[in-house]
């Protein structure tokens, strides 16, 4: 039997509809009913269409980028992504001021035509004769502003524990940061890592990435069903410890060293080989298709030659474990931060989780590519790993105060 606290976990996000609550003198038509209805659905439609093609574009803009530009490293490559999250989070609240004052359909229709010019910009790219990585930094910045939230916003209400509901958002923070950080580097740790072309890098990715969808989909009914009888609170801290494993499995060991571009010009050129022994051993060797490029940990890389290799077999597991701690975590810190704020108007307080979680997808993906570029994946993951236990030891000295409003105010007891 569940103890009274897990009870409390349970609660409606909107509260309790039983007569004589508050809740119960709302009064909704049918009519209502069924418009509310079609608009969330509709919500759901196009948050998957646009789920859609940003795991599509996530997964290419590596390869992308190095092919219209052969100046980009994978540093600007966290700046490109980060562009994203940064227009998003600029546009939000000027979207969302424009929707209190004039109806929503024009800084609904004004997000769209940007969103469609910005996708436009972002597939010609490779037009210009120089300078295409920063055009693509403006583009992916341009899609993002026009990704913006029209989400209204509303005057924050009184007695909340501003204690639980900061906490809840560096938590969401952190659950976000670790998976923009996850989706920014496995394309060019793939190709590092395992001499994957760029097709083949988009392909497989795409497919590990797909796994990961299905199996967050599963993850969101299991937690459903595991939140009544264990709660919410310890839903999220089993999430973030399986989210530990997975980039803790990350970590290089071994000891086989990953290839390095240029490998086979590097092995003919020993000083007792003639010229003419070079041209004729690099006529019969396989040719390079030239549009693909070298393949294997760049020679810039200084660490590709001192970091072993993160084997396929570890970093499938990682990645599993990683999508499966992703999802709890994600959408139970939306349920305990819901359930913090109580029924009242949230919208003010949502936009500051929406803000961190842009954050989240800003710093995420920079981080990630500057210190896995200057130091490898044993400095990146070895942080990231830090990263989460500082956030499990922040969640067991908040653990108590992650409770509904309503048990706070001791509507229901705890």
């Amino acid at each position: 039997m569940a103890s009274p606290g897990i009870d409390t976990e349970q609660e409606p996000l909107l509260g309790d509809r039983t007569p004589g609550s508050r809740e119960w003198d709302i009064i909704e038509t049918e009519e209502h009913y069924k418009s509310r209805w079609i608009s969330i659905r509709i919500l759901y439609l196009t948050m998957f269409f646009s789920s859609v093609g940003f795991s599509i574009v996530i997964m290419s803009i590596w390869p992308y980028l190095q092919k219209i530009d052969q100046t980009a490293d994978a540093s600007f490559l966290g700046w490109v992504i980060a562009s994203f999250s940064l227009g998003q989070m600029v546009a939000s609240p000027v979207f969302g001021l424009w929707s209190n004052y004039r109806p929503r359909k024009e800084p609904l229709i004004v997000s769209i035509f940007i969103s469609v010019v910005a996708n436009c910009l972002y597939a010609y790219v490779h037009v210009p004769a120089s300078h295409n990585k920063y055009y693509m930094l403006v583009a992916r910045g341009l899609v993002g502003f026009g990704a913006a939230s029209t989400d209204e916003v509303q005057f924050p209400q009184g007695d909340i524990d501003q204690v639980a509901a900061l906490a809840t958002n560096v938590l969401f923070f952190v659950v976000l940061f670790i998976f923009a950080l996850f989706e920014t580097i496995v394309t060019p740790l793939t190709m590092d890592m395992y001499a994957w072309t760029r097709e083949q890098a988009v392909l497989y990715d795409g497919i590990i990435l797909a796994a990961l969808g299905v199996e967050a989909i599963l993850i969101f009914m299991g937690v459903k069903l595991l939140s009544k009888k264990i709660g919410d609170r310890a839903i999220l801290l089993g999430g973030l410890i399986v989210v530990w494993v997975g980039c803790f499995i990350l970590l290089p060991w071994g000891n086989q060293f990953p290839k390095i571009q240029w490998e086979e010009l590097h092995n003919n050129s020993i000083p007792n080989t003639t010229f003419g022994e070079i041209i004729i051993t690099l006529w019969k060797s396989p040719r390079e298709d030239h549009n693909e490029g070298p393949t294997g940990c760049p020679i810039e890389q200084a660490w590709c030659f001192y970091t072993p290799m993160i084997h396929l077999a570890q970093f499938l597991t990682a990645a599993m474990l990683i999508g499966v701690g992703y999802p709890t975590c994600n959408v139970t810190s939306y349920t305990l931060y819901s359930k913090v704020l109580g029924p009242k108007p949230q919208g003010v307080y949502m936009g500051w989780l929406t803000a961190s979680g842009s954050a989240a997808r800003i710093l995420g993906p920079v981080f990630i590519s500057q210190v896995y570029t200057s130091w490898g994946p044993r400095w990146a993951f070895s942080l990231v790993c830090g990263i989460v236990v500082l956030t499990i030891m922040l969640l067991g000295v908040v653990y108590r105060r992650l409770v509904p409003f309503s048990v706070r105010h001791g509507r229901i007891q705890e």
